[in-house]
């Protein structure tokens, strides 16, 4: 009897153990062998000097295919952290650059076109966080003119700050953003990245059972510019 107890014992330990651990490795599962590992941040791709003639730097550069912006945001799904981005390739604007320096500019993002590769991620982002029905999309614009120094030759990439007002989910504020350009003979790189705490913006953290993010992410933004279109 005692060695019928003790065997009945091992089981019963032995099948919570499988019963808790088939519980939580599921979303383990689900993240690191189902699911695609996250897009890598937007970074410039070192083919801005593109097969064109050179051209004159003063102008404008207007928003070109290619351009693309999204978020990216820190996620625990039942005890495990992963990372959702989202992208959309519909990004217009234009930037203006006279001598050494930008003159103005102002890039907008079409929020209600962002995807990830969830799609009730997707569902809560546009209707319950952004409500993109409302607020459709996220603007940058330059508030004062950027020195980059002295004009930069092509193939070189220069980093400055640049000051603006950003505005998402119908809130803007005052914020300062290194900007990483890279001069081709037609064409114009610029990378950035937007902090957001999202308190800041009105946005609300998701209320979903077992799902929470942090309380701010970013903003990532790469465009490729062109001369006067």
């Amino acid at each position: 009897m005692g060695r019928f107890k003790r065997h009945w014992k091992l089981w019963l330990v032995g099948g919570i153990v499988l019963v808790a651990g088939g519980f939580f490795g599921v979303p383990w599962f689900y993240i690191h062998v189902l699911s695609a590992a996250p897009a890598q941040e937007l970074a410039l791709n070192n083919t801005a000097q593109g097969s064109g003639e050179a051209v004159l730097l003063d102008g404008t550069w207007a928003v070109a295919d290619g351009s693309q912006a999204g978020y990216r945001v820190k996620e625990i799904l039942f005890g495990q952290d992963t990372t959702a981005v989202g992208r959309t390739g519909k990004v217009t604007g234009t930037v203006a650059i006279a001598g050494t320096k930008i003159t103005g500019g102002t890039v907008t993002v079409d929020m209600a076109s962002v995807k990830s590769d969830k799609s009730g991620r997707d569902e809560t982002f546009r209707d319950e966080l952004l409500s993109v029905a409302q607020f459709p999309t996220a603007t940058f614009a330059l508030t004062a003119p950027v020195d980059f120094g002295t004009v930069p030759s092509t193939g070189q990439t220069v980093t400055v700050k640049v000051p603006g007002q950003f505005t998402l989910h119908g809130k803007t504020n005052s914020v300062t953003v290194d900007l990483t350009v890279q001069r081709g003979n037609d064409t114009l790189q610029a990378q950035t990245k937007i902090p957001v705490a999202f308190a800041d913006y009105g946005i609300s953290k998701p209320n979903i059972p077992g799902i929470t993010t942090e309380d701010h992410g970013d903003v990532e933004v790469l465009l490729t510019l062109r001369k006067g279109q």
